[in-house]
């Protein structure tokens, strides 16, 4: 929410912004009073105001960034705050500015839940119209438990940790891959060196890893041939992380049971892409990250990470120059 106890008596500060309309009048209620300039109306994404000491900025326009950096970047810019916790969009040159902060774990919760509605839905058949509309229909079958059943988390940032906490509760076996030590407070979830060895011991595996190059096309077929048979594969973060024919080929086999897929490549997919009618693909058109309070969730981050700069204190989710995140 906008922070209205923090005043300044030194010049208020120029934010160049590409985001919303909404988030942009939010950003001006500030205590500082910043300066909110929404240069993109006239501009490209990457021309940013010379006047500019902030970018806060989206992916939004950025798919035709030039490859070679703009001349003079990054201009007067000490810092630039993308919204959004995926960085992929952006051009390399973007990250020689002084200081790149993320909007990680701002869609957390809501993307948490979404993949324990997929991990439900998939143990309760409820992509498989259990439904009754006529006597025709009241059919019994055997549903699945969720509790007692193994789930897999490749990559465990704040994504990863808020699904691993909400599974845990529910009675799930947690396990994880992630880059780096595991965190101290991450009791209960068993970690794997690979994702090989612990996609042949998962019931269900939910990809929540930033994509870089070394998780482009991860999920291969070397990998799937790995995977305990009847595998229900959730993914969350990109789609370039799967090898689509791959995938394809492992449900064609019976080698997974099934894929709950919120992300593609392209977005949207072209019409009549067999993801569309493949009878155990669930496909939603990328909208795990939203929820009804999405925009104040936002504007809480911009407005605390705000508040940390102006105050000369450390920023957290600090993009890492080489590390695609």
């Amino acid at each position: 929410m906008p922070t209205e106890t923090r005043t300044s008596t030194h010049v208020p500060p120029v934010i160049a912004c590409n985001l919303d309309a909404e988030q942009s009048e939010l950003l001006r209620q500030h205590g500082s009073r910043p300066v909110v300039v929404d240069y993109t109306e006239k501009a490209e994404a990457w021309d940013v105001p010379q006047d500019a000491d902030f970018l806060f900025t989206f992916f939004r326009g950025w798919a035709n960034a030039p490859k070679e950096k703009p001349k003079g970047w990054p201009f007067n810019l000490k810092w630039i705050q993308i919204a959004s916790a995926g960085i992929d969009a952006f051009p390399d040159w973007v990250f020689e500015a002084p200081l790149v902060t993320t909007g990680r774990g701002i869609s957390a919760e809501a993307i948490a839940e979404y993949v324990v509605a997929a991990i439900f839905a998939h143990e309760k058949q409820l992509f498989n119209d259990v439904l009754v509309h006529s006597l025709d229909g009241w059919n019994k079958r055997t549903l699945g438990l969720v509790s007692g059943k193994s789930v897999g988390l490749y990559g465990f940032g704040a994504i990863g940790q808020r699904s691993a906490e909400k599974l845990a509760a529910l009675g799930m076996k947690v396990s994880a891959v992630r880059r780096g030590q595991p965190d101290a407070d991450a009791s209960g979830v068993q970690f794997y060196a690979t994702l090989e060895e612990m996609i042949a011991d998962v019931d269900h595996l939910v990809l929540s890893v930033p994509l870089t190059p070394l998780t482009r096309r991860v999920v291969n077929s070397s990998v799937l041939s790995a995977a305990k048979a009847g595998l229900h594969l959730v993914n969350i973060c990109r789609g370039e992380v799967i090898d689509d024919d791959a995938l394809l080929a492992a449900l064609e086999s019976g080698q997974l049971a099934a894929a709950t897929l919120d992300v593609t490549a392209p977005e949207p997919l072209p019409d009549a892409h067999p993801f569309y009618t493949h009878p155990n693909i669930r496909l939603t058109p990328h909208i795990s990250w939203s929820s009804e309070d999405n925009a104040s969730r936002i504007a809480a981050k911009l407005h605390a990470n705000l508040d940390r700069f102006l105050a000369g204190e450390p920023l957290p989710d600090v993009v890492i120059d080489g590390r695609g995140y």
